[in-house]
């Protein structure tokens, strides 16, 4: 152990003065640097980090394991904010400045909405727009060059309130959504165009729950649920994509706080998943720290602040972020006491220097990416990605044929009613930033010449004057009714203990359906019980928009009005609202039992919605290409060889699809490849996603080509033990939700196990 004197420590406290405004690059032509190996874009990234923190003294190295670090100036390094969040679009908050020409940048639809879209290209390009914005502002000192994000932890539950910022339930398809996005905000290499940060590791999806928050929530995950479910997606990240960052996460996973979790941090995400090449860090969720520590409401899992910063050190967590939790901490004085080691030191402040080698802080103004400018915030192209991630996200629901509206003709008036009608800032949710534009329905609308009788609504009000919508609703020709929740009543650090339609709302929905005229409902936010609009004969079709961002309401009015068809498909189970006291929001269990219903559309089947329902302006029939009866398992891992580092993805025959549109609209279609079977250990899912494919402008008789490609990930099950193994047996493909087609084939041969899970 080093430690410091009392004289060390006072020159430490000196070092830390905050980080304001963006990054201020080092001068590697004449500046303190200049001489050193990491200045010299030739040599490895890991041998310039290691140069660099070779000239460091535990001073600097203590005074930068924080997010809001104090750089090194004598050094030429300038203070760093770690803390920026992009989480659909650059946002605000500590890390990143506002103003002047950088009053705006493209704010996509949350993750939940994009997700919907099952369009993996898509993803990657909304991405690649989100940190080419970003790199901009921190060129021009208004940001840094990390970004907390993305989110993809399961939405295990509905009542969470931070499940908008994740792509849905679906443990492979939110690995599919992350991988997108990290390769489109990274970029292809060496270069980072930004660093991506996954969160939250793991196991996190609850923010309170009576006396219980997210500052003290032990969950208890099974082994097999662990490795099934909850880290599927950060194993994409790290072992895969190599994302550059991983944030742990506030709870405590079987007793040991995520932060201060060897086996999450050390056994599995460095060792098992190999998340060592590029010496990539972790970071702590903001004040998980603190709230490990013997703090109020908190873990009280060491006995002092100092204790906790080394138990996370030690475990493998490499920067602190603090926000408003207590006090700061203080690195030097749980050093100096001997919570961590020169070596913990070293590795930590090695990881996060090399991570802004990778993304290419050291490299010049002639350094990849450095160009990007304000005139890469908010192009065309940027405001076009987001329109059509919006409409490709939306998803029908329900439709007797009241869609689309046919508005033409100068007598054609429509009501729109409802709390976000009026209000684009509802449909951003969270960790927003400002658009560069706010285009809500009523706005939408009236651009198209549609005559619009516009009213408010209530948001959770019980009761209200219903008489000025009504009004609206007698003289238009249709009403569109704009509800579901927002993120005053879903959100970061609020969970809900309902999930029923807000009672003032479905009363004038009610109302309004009692006028005689056709209403329908476009809901905006996560889960809400729909059963009782399905019992109102004259709620003619429901539509869900999740938060489809700055230009959602023009992507709203395109598809009721036939512009634009709807193809999206729910990334999410909408359960009964009698779903949440059956199942205790602290139970992490998927599987269900006699007293227990299960979770997601893999083992719940009483479902409103189920998970991948959606339906379309027209009609398409399916039918599956010539595809082999058998394969032995034994051939499937010679004929891969030596081409892929890990046999989960040793890539398995692609399922062909005819997939004719029988109607008479152009429209997109999502095809949805789910696996059945009564192979594995039981007791057997009742489906599980294994691989689908959006196929794009189908025209009215047309037949396109879907190729469904997959892996052998898809085919395994995971065992008590939490190994990937591959099973003999009898495999059924069911194509679409409800199911169009179908194919059965047959894997012979012994059972293989194609990754082995370390023990806790």
């Amino acid at each position: 152990m080093a430690f410091l004197s009392s004289f060390a420590l006072a020159a430490l406290g000196a070092l830390v003065v905050p980080a304001r405004g963006g990054v201020t690059y080092p001068d590697c032509a004449n500046g303190p640097l200049k001489s050193n190996t990491v200045c010299d874009t030739s040599a490895s990234p890991g041998a310039r980090a290691a140069a660099l923190v070779s000239v460091m003294n535990n001073n600097e190295k203590l005074a930068n394991l924080v997010n809001n670090s104090p750089g090194v100036s004598r050094l030429g390094l300038s203070a760093y904010q770690w803390w920026n969040e992009a989480l659909h679009g650059v946002a605000h908050n500590r890390g990143i400045t506002w103003g002047g020409e950088f009053s705006a940048a493209t704010q996509f639809p949350q993750a939940i909405t994009t997700s919907a879209t099952f369009d993996d290209a898509l993803i990657e390009q909304i991405g690649t727009i989100i940190s080419t914005e970003a790199r901009a502002f921190a060129n021009n000192g208004r940001a840094h060059l990390d970004f907390w994000t993305p989110n993809v932890n399961p939405f295990r539950d509905p009542r969470w309130g931070r499940g908008h910022e994740t792509p849905g339930e679906d443990a492979f398809k939110n690995k599919k959504w992350a991988e997108a996005f990290v390769k489109g905000m990274q970029g292809p290499g060496p270069t980072h165009r930004v660093i991506a940060t996954c969160k939250h590791y793991a196991a996190y999806d609850l923010e309170n729950s009576g006396s219980t928050t997210r500052f003290n929530f032990d969950a208890k995950v099974s082994t097999q649920d662990l490795a099934e479910y909850y880290l599927p997606p950060f194993q994409q990240c790290a072992r895969d994509s190599k994302v550059g960052s991983i944030m742990c996460s506030y709870n405590a996973v079987n007793e040991i706080p995520a932060c201060a979790n060897p086996y999450l941090m050390d056994t599995i995400l460095r060792k098992h998943w190999n998340w060592t090449d590029e010496h990539q860090y972790i970071v702590s969720d903001c004040d998980a720290v603190y709230y490990l520590g013997n703090a109020n409401g908190g873990h009280r899992y060491k006995p002092s602040y100092a204790a906790a910063i080394g138990a996370s050190l030690e475990a493998g967590c490499d920067n602190m972020c603090w926000a408003t939790g207590g006090t700061a901490p203080d690195p030097a004085s749980a050093f100096n006491s001997g919570q961590f080691s020169q070596t913990t030191l070293d590795t930590a402040i090695l990881r996060q220097m090399q991570g802004l080698v990778l993304a290419g802080y050291f490299d010049g103004p002639g350094g990849m990416y450095r160009n990007l400018s304000v005139a890469d915030v908010n192009t065309q192209t940027a405001q076009d990605t987001a329109l059509k991630a919006a409409e490709g996200g939306i998803v029908l629901l329900k439709n007797d044929g009241i869609l689309p509206l046919s508005v033409n003709g100068s007598n054609f008036q429509v009501a729109m009613i409802g709390f976000w009608a009026n209000a684009a800032d509802k449909m951003l949710g969270g960790y927003s930033g400002s658009p560069p534009f706010n285009h809500d329905p009523v706005t939408a609308a009236r651009s198209m010449g549609i005559t619009v009788n516009y009213v408010n609504g209530p948001l959770t009000q019980p009761n209200g004057d219903t008489s000025a919508a009504l009004n609206a609703a007698q003289k238009s020709n249709a009403v569109v009714f704009f509800g579901g929740i927002d993120n005053t009543v879903e959100k970061e650090s609020q969970d809900r203990t309902s999930i029923e339609w807000p009672s003032g709302q479905l009363a004038l929905i009610r109302r309004l359906a009692e006028t005689g005229k056709p209403v329908i409902v476009v809901r905006l936010g996560t889960h809400v019980d729909d059963t009782p609009l399905l019992s109102i004969p004259n709620v003619r079709a429901i539509l869900w928009a999740g938060y489809p961002g700055q230009d959602g309401g023009t992507a709203v009015v395109k598809i009721i009005t036939g512009l634009a068809s709807p193809a999206g498909r729910l990334p999410a189970t909408v359960y009964p609202s009698s779903y949440t006291s059956q199942a205790p929001f602290t139970n992490m269990a998927l599987r269900p039992s006699s007293s227990y219903p299960g979770r997601t559309y893999r083992w719940y089947s009483n479902a409103v919605f189920p998970f991948g329902h959606g339906l379309h302006y027209t009609n398409f029939s399916v039918s599956v290409r010539d595809f082999p009866a058998s394969f032995a398992i034994a051939d499937l891992l010679a004929s891969c060889g030596d081409s892929v580092a890990y046999l989960d993805l040793c890539p398995f025959p692609s399922v062909s699809l005819n997939v004719t549109n029988t109607g008479t609209r152009v429209s997109d279609y999502v095809a949805l490849g789910f696996l059945s079977g009564d192979f594995g250990p039981s007791p057997h899912p009742i489906k599980t996603l294994a691989t689908y494919k959006r196929v794009f402008n189908i025209e009215p008789g047309e037949t396109q080509v879907a190729e469904l490609d997959w892996k052998l990930e898809s085919l395994v099950r995971v065992d008590e033990k939490g190994n990937r193994v591959l099973y003999p047996g009898t495999y059924t493909l069911l194509v679409d939700q409800p199911t169009l087609a179908n194919i059965t084939f047959i894997l012979t041969g012994e059972e293989a196990v194609l990754d082995s899970w370390p023990q806790p």
